[in-house]
């Protein structure tokens, strides 16, 4: 969001994240601008610099818009990961800025903790509302402001978005004017397809805030519609069976939970195996569905009625290579 607002006012500046954003051909750029957005990582520096790469970064102004346990396999202890985050405010200079959630408890804890020499600034979600599966922001004009974006997560991340770039000379109509023409990032809510009747989306979320947010996400935008969730356990923590606690009730905002997992991946991470039962147990939802054949979900898939039903695909993966806009096409 930052980075299409300063490329919408011709601003000069550098950046480093890592999704794919549209209008911009890499994810990267170093020149002399005056200016460098950069995507912060938690994950470790390298083999042998055991930091989280945000140390290193030594921002003006940083955001943390959430703390969630990640990575167990870097941060084993929960108070560990969280301490990197504590980390990165101590290092904020003189004169420095956090902005932080205050929704969230422990983004919250760090922010309210800053030093005197430091700013703090918190946030929200955006004031919005909901009006035929479309989402406008309520300014503080009282004027309705249109965006391609939805869910609370994203209205928060708005409002964050919005406080970093109020100190780098962005007002806030310049915001508003800007913000609408922002579609998301790649794998973020990618729209797969949709009718009168079903939308279809696919989304990157795999750590369990994530998953909870976007599901959450996608129901509330369409209340009215039965939603069927479908999330493959790929990454290291998430087909940990001591991590799978972790994902209790987060996908309880769909109608119909599903997850898939894959054998020959846990093989391949050389993890110990997991049964459907364990993982029905810790998400602890009765209507979970659990697969682990990409053609067995598949054709679950395609036996649902899906009238005024929307579908939500949720990966780091790839589903064991299910083609997901062929699904798409054969859904709709």
């Amino acid at each position: 969001m930052i980075l299409h607002v300063l490329k919408y006012h011709k601003r000069k500046f550098d950046y480093m994240v890592g999704a794919r954003i549209e209008g911009f051909d890499t994810m990267a750029s170093l020149s002399n601008a005056p200016l460098i957005v950069i995507e912060g990582d938690e994950y470790l520096s390298s083999p042998i610099d055991r930091r989280p790469k945000f140390i290193h970064y030594h921002p003006h102004v940083a955001l943390i818009s959430g703390i969630a346990w990640d990575h167990i396999n870097v941060y084993p202890e929960f108070d560990q990961y969280v301490h990197q985050f504590e980390l990165l405010a101590d290092l904020l200079p003189k004169a420095g800025s956090l902005v932080y959630d205050s929704t969230d408890k422990l983004v919250s804890k760090i922010g309210k903790n800053l030093s005197t020499e430091i700013q703090g600034y918190d946030y929200q979600a955006h004031p919005n509302k909901i009006r035929d599966g479309k989402t406008y922001l309520i300014t503080a004009a009282k004027k309705e402001v249109e965006v391609s974006v939805f869910g609370e997560h994203n209205m928060k991340n708005i409002n964050g978005a919005k406080l970093v770039l109020s100190q780098i000379g962005i007002e806030e109509e310049e915001f508003y004017e800007a913000i609408p023409s922002f579609k998301g990032a790649a794998k973020r809510l990618e729209f797969l397809g949709g009718n009168e009747e079903t939308v279809i989306y696919k989304d990157f979320a795999h750590a369990p805030s994530k998953v909870e947010a976007t599901t959450k996400a996608v129901k509330e935008q369409f209340p009215k519609r039965k939603l069927i969730a479908c999330l493959e356990l790929h990454t290291f923590s998430s087909l940990n069976k001591s991590f799978l606690p972790e994902y209790a009730n987060k996908l309880n905002a769909a109608d119909l939970p599903v997850v898939f997992y894959s054998p020959h991946t846990l093989e391949h991470k050389k993890l110990p195996a997991i049964s459907a039962e364990d993982i029905q147990q810790n998400f602890n939802n009765k209507n979970l569905q659990v697969f682990t054949n990409s053609e067995e979900l598949q054709s679950f898939l395609l036996r649902q009625n899906w009238k005024d039903t929307n579908l939500l695909m949720m990966t780091s993966g790839t589903f064991d290579g299910l083609d997901f806009k062929a699904l798409a096409s054969k859904i709709l």
